[in-house]
Order: C-alpha cells, then structure tokens, then sequence
C-alpha cells in the first residue's frame, strides 16, 4: 500500500508539473483589486522624453543591443527538484537618462518593456548560471510558461502589456547613486530603494544594478500545490545592465 500510495504521489506531481510548468503564481481576480493605474502612458512617456531633450543638461537614450535586462523566477517547496528556475530577458526596451548640470538630486530616468516582448529560457542565458539553471528546457515547455505566466489568470499581458520604471528621487555622486523608483507591474505601482553604479558620464553612460520585487506586493499570489509541496518563490531578482549614448 505505501508503495501504491508513493507512486500515486509521483504521478501527481508530474502531472502538476506539465500543467504549470513552473510558471508564477496566479494572480487575485480583477473584481477583488483596487481599479489599475498606470505609472506612466505611452504618450506621456514619448512626451516627457522630448520635453528633456529641450532641457539643459544631457539625456541619454538606453541602447538595448548593448544592454540586458534580466528577472530570474525561483522553484520553492519540498518537492523543488521537480520544477525549474527560469531566466526572462527583456531584448527590447525603451529608456533614458537625464543627467541634470545641477546634480543627482534633479536627474532622471525611465524605462518601460512589454512583458508579450519577454525572452523566456534562452539556453545562453540560463547555463552561465551553474547547476540551479543547468537543465534545456524543451519548447514545449517554454511555450507552457509563457502561457502560464502572461496569459489571463496570470499577469495578463494583454490588458497590462507594459513595465514601467521611472526615478522619483536619487542622491549620490558617480559612481554611486541611490535611487527611489516607481515601478508599475499589471496595473499596480509600488516604490522601492535601489542602489546604482554609474560609470562612463558624462561622456557616455553605463548603469548596473539590482532589485528585488515580491510578487505579492503586486496583487499576486506565488503559485502553489499539494499543500505548498511544490510553488514558485515570492521574490523574483530583477537584474540590469544598462549603457546608453547621447
């Protein structure tokens, strides 16, 4: 009986897994969150960009094709082994930077990227990473993701295609800068302390850094099964780097 039992918990487990494919977690229905706001709109964005091109001072604009922007997504619960980590990038983004003559105080910054636009698994950018990204995912798989994590019970890609990140206040001196950003994730905005490398101005730019966001904190809830036996971590790692030209 206990081996029965054993290998019925199995089966479940796989079929878990193949229905999921490790994605994030579903979100709270719409009815049962706050009306959603937009950080920013895409004309907004375009404005405010050509406002500070008129502006004394120096704006960079962000180059994708020298940049990266990764989110790493973790496997949690006792039955971890079974699922994967995945790696998403964002290969194609709009931002910039605006260096004030004054100083930190009156720069800025922006960012947004279209979560429909995500790289998810890219073999070269998960095997860099040592054991705990080790495993090729199939295209099937990676097809099963995406669904998961940006279709209708999830982030719902359609109705919120856009993140969006903009500067609210930084303090500092090149190299090192702190940074209070707005971030807007599926209709929601939260802000957060970020702390900054920037090297290169200002003749050119090059911006590193790093945050942590919790899915919840967004209106989402980290996926789980059986009783917690196997989900996907809270926190996702958003990593960049970034370089621009004037």
């Amino acid at each position: 009986m206990k081996l029965i039992r054993g290998l019925l918990l199995i089966a479940t487990l796989i079929a878990a897994v193949s229905l999921v494919s490790c994605t994030v977690s579903p979100i709270t229905p719409v009815s049962e969150r706050a009306e959603p706001t937009q950080l920013i709109s895409a004309q907004d964005f375009a404005t405010h960009h050509a406002k500070l091109s008129k502006a004394q001072g120096t704006l960079f604009n962000l180059e994708p094709k020298m940049s990266s922007v990764r989110i790493y997504v973790f496997r949690a619960g006792q039955a971890a082994k079974v699922g994967h980590n995945h790696v998403l990038s964002a290969p194609e983004f709009k931002g910039y930077f605006f260096l004030a003559p004054t100083g930190a105080a009156a720069s800025s910054f922006d960012l947004e990227f279209r979560l429909d636009q995500l790289e998810i698994d890219n073999p070269d950018h998960r095997s860099p990473l040592g054991n705990a990204f080790a495993s090729k995912l199939s295209p099937e798989a990676i097809a099963s993701t995406r669904e998961h994590m940006l279709g209708e019970d999830n982030l719902q890609a359609i109705r919120f295609p856009f993140v969006r990140i903009r500067s609210v206040q930084t303090v500092g001196e090149a190299p090192k800068f702190a940074a209070k950003i707005a971030v807007e994730l599926h209709g929601q905005t939260r802000e957060i302390w970020v702390p900054l490398s920037v090297t290169g101005l200002p003749e050119s730019l090059n911006v590193e850094g790093s945050l942590v966001l919790r899915q919840t904190d967004f209106g989402a809830k980290p996926y789980s099964v059986l009783g917690g036996l196997l989900a996907v971590e809270d926190e996702v790692i958003v990593e960049f780097k970034l370089s621009g030209s004037r």
